[in-house]
């Protein structure tokens, strides 16, 4: 008779993971989120506006992960302004955002996957970007 294999149950990551990935990501993710930026709104803009916009957009994901989101909502009514000056909506940030989120997982995945304590870290990272991105409260009304 064979001995079932017994697992040990996965110790859940503590806020410190999730904190120490983000620290990580304000280190290596500025110049893959203005890319990514750059290449979203080139599809919409001429070069000159599309690195704007990038760099708008950028210092605006930088708060975010920073977790400042006074800073974030600011920069982010500015740059919902700057969008009705080229007739842009709302929708293309968003639209940019995801990309954001995508590219970064792609990276993260690619670089720390292979230590599951770092990827989970990164995905739990990722998760509460991607919630702080989301609109609520005070930020969904304005």
């Amino acid at each position: 008779m064979s001995e079932v294999p017994s697992f040990k149950r996965k110790k859940a990551l503590s806020n410190s993971d999730a904190d120490e990935a983000l620290a990580g990501l304000l280190e290596w993710s500025e110049p893959v989120v203005f890319d990514c930026l750059r290449e979203c709104y080139g599809f919409r803009l001429e070069e000159r506006q599309a690195a704007s916009f990038a760099h708008r957009h950028a210092r605006q994901w930088r708060a975010l992960i920073a977790g400042d989101m006074e800073r974030f909502d600011e920069l982010r009514r500015d740059l919902v302004d700057a969008f009705a000056a080229v007739e842009l909506d709302v929708g293309c940030a968003l639209e940019a955002d995801a990309c954001v989120l995508a590219e970064l997982y792609e990276i993260a995945m690619a670089r720390f996957g292979r230590s599951p304590r770092s990827a989970q870290a990164y995905r739990d990272a990722l998760t509460a970007l991607a919630g702080r991105l989301a609109p609520k409260g005070k930020r969904a009304a304005a």
